[in-house]
């Protein structure tokens, strides 16, 4: 499950993506211009984020520069417009960039750009030397006390095995959609009793809008009606 921002004028579009993205298990922020957009980022850090090229406002390719150059452009972004020239995509790519998506959108690639681009995280140019493994000296090895033949019995012998077969109270041993529905009702739930039933609070939290929220709670067949009387 993956937190995924989109960024699109078109309210049609948003609403479409973010049907389909909740229908993978993915969390879904909204954003319909880069000035919510970089809000949003300087909130927090999404695991991707899908960015219309052309915005009324300021355009795609301008936030992605200004994200660059602030360091913030350590998620990939896959860039989206209908009207883009090759040029544009170039540029979009040479700033950081990913991948790009060519409205209209298709499920399938849809779906397949977004897994590609979160199997592919992207290190900012600024922020490769802090993050590459340093050298190492060669380890020194110390000899070992030897043991007793029950002390190196009890240490040879492989730990059992843990009973996997449920994660907490969610039984491994089911279909994945009921598996993930049932964690997030748990997870939905630890948020209500933890934010007091306020709902503001709890889209604030989970990073999703109030109108999503409340349809995530229903298709969860949590009680929304008690919660939005306690809700602030």
């Amino acid at each position: 499950m993956a937190r995924i921002l989109v960024v699109d004028d078109e309210i049609g579009i948003r609403e479409l993506l973010s049907e389909i993205l909740y229908d993978e298990g993915h969390t879904v922020a909204l954003a319909e211009n880069a000035a919510q957009a970089r809000d949003y980022r300087l909130r927090q850090r999404p695991d991707l984020v899908l960015l219309d090229i052309w915005m009324p406002d300021i355009d795609g390719v301008s936030l992605l520069k200004e994200w660059s150059s602030q360091g913030l452009l350590n998620m990939p972004v896959i860039m989206m417009s209908g009207h883009a020239t090759v040029d544009t995509a170039v540029e979009a790519t040479r700033i950081g960039a990913v991948d790009f998506l060519e409205k209209p959108i298709t499920l399938q690639k849809l779906l397949k750009t977004v897994a590609a681009g979160l199997a592919r995280p992207v290190i900012p140019e600024s922020m490769r030397s802090r993050t590459e493994r340093p050298i190492m000296p060669d380890p020194v090895f110390t000899q070992q006390p030897a043991l007793g033949n029950a002390a190196a019995q009890a240490q040879a012998a492989p730990a059992p095995a843990p009973d996997d077969s449920h994660l907490g109270a969610i039984s491994l041993n089911q279909p994945l959609r009921e598996a993930r529905d049932e964690f997030e009702r748990i997870y939905f739930e630890y948020h209500l009793l933890h934010e007091n039933h306020s709902m503001t609070r709890v889209s604030e939290r989970t990073g999703l809008e109030r109108t999503h929220l409340y349809r995530k709670l229903k298709q969860l067949g949590i009680d929304t009606s008690r919660k939005k009387s306690s809700s602030s």
